[in-house]
């Protein structure tokens, strides 16, 4: 695997503790994030509801790459804890704090411990289209099917 660094900014107020996103093995495509609270605090989730939790960091991303933001399977499984928006991107110009968008799916409170590994993240090659706009399209097997279109299973 190839490596590209990724400056990384811990933000006024959080916790230097709180380990920085790491990958858990050697094959490891997404690094795990974690939820610092300024204050230590602990957030409850309510069935159904969805908090923005912090994670105390700020990057600089290389120009032609994004930071994409994925759910961690053993919560989703184990808890119904998804992300709203997944994958959700970082885009390089941005400098603010990362957050992460969780919900609770759920029919149980879940509790987002200060420290608690939240979410992975994957750092992604982007490519911008050049949008050409034609009067007709390509003809394929499968054309405007959508939603199904091609079966089940």
């Amino acid at each position: 695997m190839s490596r590209v660094a990724l400056k990384i900014m811990r933000v006024a107020g959080s916790d230097p503790d709180i380990a920085l996103p790491a990958y858990e093995t050697g094959g490891a495509a997404g690094a795990d994030m974690r939820a610092n609270f300024p204050d230590g605090q602990t957030v409850t989730l309510a069935p159904g509801e969805r908090a923005l939790i912090p994670t105390g960091l700020a990057m600089a991303i290389p120009h032609g790459f994004e930071v994409q933001v994925r759910p961690r399977s053993g919560l989703a499984l184990k808890h119904g804890i998804a992300l709203v928006n997944s994958p959700g991107t970082i885009d390089s110009d941005y400098r603010g704090q990362v957050g992460v968008i969780l919900l609770n799916t759920s029919d149980q409170p879940f509790d987002v411990t200060h420290g608690m590994r939240i979410a992975q993240m994957v750092l992604a090659p982007v490519v911008q289209a050049a949008f050409d706009v034609v009067d007709t399209l390509d003809d394929t097997a499968r054309g405007a099917g959508g939603f199904g279109s091609t079966g089940r299973g």
